[in-house]
Parts: structure tokens; C-alpha cells; sequence
């Protein structure tokens, strides 16, 4: 299946999901990220919720992170090269959505990525290797390449993975894990 239609095809299924189901399976996501491996590192990489796409609502994840006092990177979009700048989230970051709905830091501490211990990654689909399906930008794959090597990458999905494996670019990225509300998928 191209990923054209994959996107199309998750893009209309999350349309459908009620306001609660919303809610619950955030919810449930946020419940299964903390049986994961991964609270003992430092700096947390975070996409805020477009709403407007219907994605997962990361403030039950935020609320998470300052819970265990972990510092918090929030990502400014470059729409000219398709890049991220990385920011820590503080008490006096300004967020605002860009053109796109997309919740972003206006400006403050900037962090480089090589700095970042997890990211969560937002996805449209995936399969059963790790391999995702974003917008079709490539925000994510520039930004992931950029990262250390042991960076632990984790998606984030309402759904269960296609098992009809992608066909990767070289430039894709897999994930290491992908949480639903049901499951945890390691890869």
C-alpha cells in the first residue's frame, strides 16, 4: 500500500474517534508509557497535540515528565528546510500555534539534539518493524538522524501496526517502541 493511501486512510479513521475516545486512549497511552525502560533519562523530546488532526492528546505525557522532574524539549518547525529547532520547556516558554495548528515555543533555551534521551514521535501509521508514516515532510527522520545513537525512539498510535511492512527510504528512521492503548510494540 503506498503511503499516500495510508495516510489518507488514518487520517479519516482518527477522524472518527469521539472527543472521549480521544480522551481514554491518551490517556491508556500515557498509562503503558510508564512501563517502559526509559525513566531514568534526562531530556524528554515532545510534540504537542494538534488537535485539529485528531492526535493523541501528549498533556497526560507532559504532565507525566514534570511530575518526575525530567526536563522537557518542545521543537519550533522550519517550513524553509523542513528542520526543527529544539527548546526546554520552562515557566515562562510562550507556546503558539503556527500556520499549520502546530503548538510550538516561540523561543527560549535552545537544545541541541544530541542532547535528547527520548523522543516521542508522532505517526499517522506503522508496521510491525518500527517503520512510520508522518505527514510527509520529514521533520521527524532529519531530526531523528541528528540525535546520538542510542536515542530511544517511541511512537505514539491509537492503532495497531499495518502487517504489511513499508517500504523504508534510506533516510527513515525506525522506531524502537510504538505505544497504543492496548499495547506496547517493541522493535
Amino acid at each position: 500500500m503506498l503511503k499516500s493511501t495510508l495516510r489518507k486512510k488514518y487520517k479519516a479513521i482518527r477522524n472518527e474517534l469521539t472527543h472521549q475516545e480521544l480522551d481514554d486512549f491518551s490517556i491508556a497511552i500515557a498509562n503503558k508509557l510508564l512501563k517502559l525502560p526509559i525513566w531514568e533519562k534526562r531530556y524528554y523530546h515532545l510534540f504537542l497535540t494538534i488537535a485539529e488532526q485528531k492526535e493523541i492528546d501528549t498533556e497526560f505525557i507532559l504532565n507525566i515528565l514534570l511530575g518526575k522532574d525530567k526536563d522537557v524539549i518542545l521543537s519550533k518547525s522550519n517550513f524553509e528546510d523542513a528542520s526543527l529547532t529544539h527548546f526546554l520547556l520552562t515557566d515562562t516558554t510562550v507556546i503558539k500555534k503556527n500556520a499549520y495548528h502546530i503548538p510550538e515555543p516561540v523561543d527560549g533555551i535552545e537544545v541541541s539534539s544530541t542532547k535528547i534521551d527520548v523522543v516521542f514521535v508522532p505517526l499517522l501509521a506503522y508496521d510491525t518493524k518500527g517503520n512510520r508514516i508522518g505527514y510527509g515532510k520529514g521533520f521527524y527522520d532529519r531530526f531523528l538522524a541528528e540525535c546520538k545513537d542510542d536515542v530511544i525512539k517511541i511512537g505514539l498510535s491509537f492503532f495497531p501496526p499495518e502487517t504489511i511492512l513499508f517500504t523504508a527510504d534510506t533516510t527513515d528512521i525506525p522506531l524502537d517502541f510504538c505505544v497504543t492503548p492496548e499495547k506496547v510494540y517493541k522493535f
